[in-house]
């Protein structure tokens, strides 16, 4: 076994800002608790909460790492006193509570998955956020059933690539709301039945149109706004409202609530950081005995959009708020 170095670089928060906030700095390596594992990180997946993060907005919870990056993967290279899922030399990708911009991360042994062979590293450190976050919302949350009819919002995003995947290798329909035509090619491509550019188009006649008139069973929304009344209107009976974000910066909205009865709409919501360990364990359990099958087929894997090197976290961010990536974006240790 290797040994492993006192320290790393790390790419710190210097203070609320903009992407030039996002500096290396060395720090000494963490040490894994009894039911951790520590991982040497390959690659580490940029997500909008790291932007929100960055700008003050968004702070991690207690006891977590003070540095951005919600998931990585890479190889084990050191395992604390309770931990039986892994061992050193194993390739792992794990959601983290953050921390995962560096060279080396902690990781909670039962939140960790064995990479499967059908998966590059790149690819592996943009699944776990973006995979539980769609397998909760969409599936848990969400109910969403076979046959059934699925709306995104954001269709191109991390997020949006991944529930298009999933949703269609599970057997329901997906219509995306996009803001381009690359976009819209792009999540067709990946299986989606419409892309509706909401630029030019009405997502509630659109989505209507593409149901034949019954709208869709399932929305998965990460704008807010006025999109929340929309919802209601573009919803089938019985339909799902699930917010996962409030990309429109507007997470009051005025809305027709008559609509949430006469339909007897669901709307529900949630954020993956604060969740209790034993939660997202459970989601990861759940993830590997459903999903993992699809992943190892090779019928599902993240959409990369750009890499950049940890030290450059800074034009990840840049790239990520200019919002014309398609897909994910990863850091590489």
């Amino acid at each position: 076994m290797e040994k492993l170095p006192a320290q790393m670089t790390v790419v710190a928060i210097s203070k609320p800002g903009g992407p030039e906030v996002l500096k290396p700095e060395t720090r000494s390596l963490p040490v894994p608790g009894p039911d951790e594992i520590l991982v040497k990180v390959e690659a580490a997946g940029v997500n909008r909460p790291d932007v929100s993060q960055r700008s003050g907005s968004y702070p991690p919870p207690p006891g977590a790492s003070d540095l951005p990056g919600l998931e990585i993967a890479g190889e084990v290279v050191a395992i604390g006193a309770d931990a039986k899922k892994h061992k050193v030399g194993d390739k792992v990708m794990s959601l983290v509570a953050g921390g995962g911009y560096a060279q080396y991360c902690i990781a909670q042994d039962a939140q960790a998955m064995t990479v499967p062979p059908a998966l590059s590293m790149q690819e592996a450190g943009a699944l776990p956020e973006t995979l539980m976050t769609v397998w909760h919302n969409v599936f848990e949350r969400g109910g969403l059933k076979p046959g059934e009819t699925l709306l995104v919002h954001g269709g191109s995003s991390g997020i949006g690539t991944m529930a298009i995947q999933l949703a269609t290798a599970l057997g329901s329909k997906v219509i995306v709301t996009v803001g381009s035509q690359d976009k819209a090619e792009a999540c067709l491509k990946l299986g989606a039945i419409k892309a509706i550019n909401y630029k030019t188009e009405d997502f509630v006649t659109e989505s209507k149109a593409a149901t034949s008139g019954a709208g869709v069973d399932v929305i998965l929304d990460m704008v807010g706004g006025d999109y929340i009344d929309r919802n209601y209107e573009a919803a089938a009976v019985d339909g799902r409202i699930v917010q996962i974000a409030f990309l429109s910066g507007k997470p009051k909205a005025t809305v027709n609530f008559t609509r949430l009865m006469i339909k007897r709409l669901t709307h529900t919501g949630s954020t993956l950081r604060p969740r209790s360990n034993a939660d997202k364990a459970a989601m990861v359990a759940a993830i590997e005995d459903k999903v993992m099958p699809l992943l190892r087929q090779g019928r599902i894997k993240p959409l990369l959009d750009s890499s950049f090197p940890l030290e450059k976290a800074a034009d990840a961010h840049r790239r990520m708020e200019s919002s014309e990536h398609i897909g994910k974006i990863v850091l590489l240790a």
